[in-house]
């Protein structure tokens, strides 16, 4: 469905503060753009099958894209949908957070086919990106955040355990001790990048400048500081390799 239109011959007016959450909650300053982003975070709150019905019909306008068939639970938090695009068939959960705050990508947010996303799941991008690929499950409490152009990748397929972080960015330089941490600027790391069909256990953490290889398997509560083979299976803190899965003839691993 296509976004809410703008009108450009019109902006938001009136008081700093009114001006400033048109730019960084909703993204635009378009009266239009806001008045329908108000109208919909009024019907996040609604319960029962009467919000949810609602809901489908008025956010789908909200996004860059969306497809046919997507649910949104009660009390999630949006901000600047309008750099979201969704699947079809997608699935997210109560008390959501997508947060698409990128003004330098169109999409900040992409997420697949028949992708699921359980209660309390928190998206978060601060000049970065996330994508997600189809048939992913995302268990409660899953954070995924991705700053400073550091992209956050999972391929399709993935199953992500209740409690677990995956990072792009955010580490900070910490060589000098005459200058608070937090005005010392960021690190590069290359971003977070898992690939299709890998199984996260509950409360793992994926840092930046990782791959986890396609097919592999990390334990409950695993660290995960460096790249991880295809078909490994790893657990502890930080992360190690403790097998290799085994593939059939035919190419499925066991």
């Amino acid at each position: 469905m296509d976004p809410v239109p703008t009108r450009t011959h019109a902006s938001v007016s009136g008081g700093g503060a009114l001006r400033k959450y048109a730019d960084v909650i909703v993204g635009s300053r378009s009266p239009w753009r806001v008045l329908y982003f108000e109208w919909c975070g009024l019907l996040g709150g609604m319960p029962g099958a009467a919000g949810m019905a609602l809901r489908k019909v008025f956010w789908p306008r909200l996004f860059a894209a969306c497809g046919k068939g997507v649910q949104f639970g009660q009390g999630m938090i949006l901000r600047q949908p309008h750099r979201i695009r969704l699947g079809k068939r997608v699935v997210l959960g109560e008390r959501c957070v997508l947060d698409a705050r990128s003004p330098g990508e169109a999409a900040a947010i992409e997420i697949g086919d028949d992708a699921m996303l359980s209660v309390g799941v928190m998206l978060s991008c601060k000049g970065g990106r996330i994508l997600l690929g189809d048939n992913i499950g995302v268990g409660p409490g899953v954070t995924i955040q991705s700053m400073g152009g550091e992209p956050v990748t999972i391929g399709r397929d993935c199953i992500i355990g209740a409690g677990s972080y995956f990072a792009g960015g955010g580490n900070y330089n910490t060589e000098r001790t005459d200058v608070p941490i937090r005005l010392q600027g960021k690190r590069p790391m290359g971003g977070c990048r898992v690939e299709e069909d890998c199984w996260f256990g509950a409360r793992c953490t994926v840092l930046g400048g990782v791959t986890v290889g396609h097919g592999s398997i990390l334990g409950a509560g695993a660290v995960v500081i460096r790249p991880i083979p295809p078909l490994s299976v790893a657990v502890g803190v930080p992360a190690r390799v403790i097998r290799q899965r085994e593939s059939l003839p035919g190419g499925a691993p066991v």
